[in-house]
């Protein structure tokens, strides 16, 4: 939210994007890359992004459907910082399994794929601190 509000993105644009974003991952979980197609992935976080929304009226329906397609399509700054975010607590995750003695084999993939999708300068400049890869 700080750095939100330091680079001058829409904070509240965001947080309702993060929060769209994980209330799909409680309904899926949260599938790691490789783990399905990503198009089957897209298709369940639709799925499941429908039937939560459906429960609401029309009007927020219609509001939280535009910033959800946001999302998935990476159409807004926010919705790449957001996408970036994401990466950012993967890698942060896979540190926290690599401290508790996961092999680093198993974890790298993890690392990469943050790293090669990181591009925000801050972001990418955190990353390298926190993960020792830069």
């Amino acid at each position: 939210m700080i750095f939100s509000d330091l680079e001058k993105y829409n904070t509240e644009k965001i947080l309702k994007i993060i929060l769209l974003h994980d209330l799909s991952e409680s309904i899926i979980g949260d599938i790691v890359p490789g783990q399905i197609p990503i198009s089957k992935k897209r298709n369940l976080e639709n799925n499941a992004m429908k039937k939560i929304l459906s429960e609401l009226p029309e009007s927020l329906q219609s509001q939280y459907n535009q910033l959800w397609d946001e999302y998935i399509q990476n159409t807004s700054s926010e919705a790449r910082f957001v996408h970036q975010l994401d990466k950012l607590e993967m890698a942060l995750q896979a540190k926290y399994y690599l401290s508790k003695g996961h092999p680093k084999e198993r974890l790298e993939s993890f690392f990469n794929s943050a790293k090669n999708e990181i591009t925000d300068k801050k972001l990418l400049k955190i990353f390298n601190e926190i993960t020792n890869h830069g």
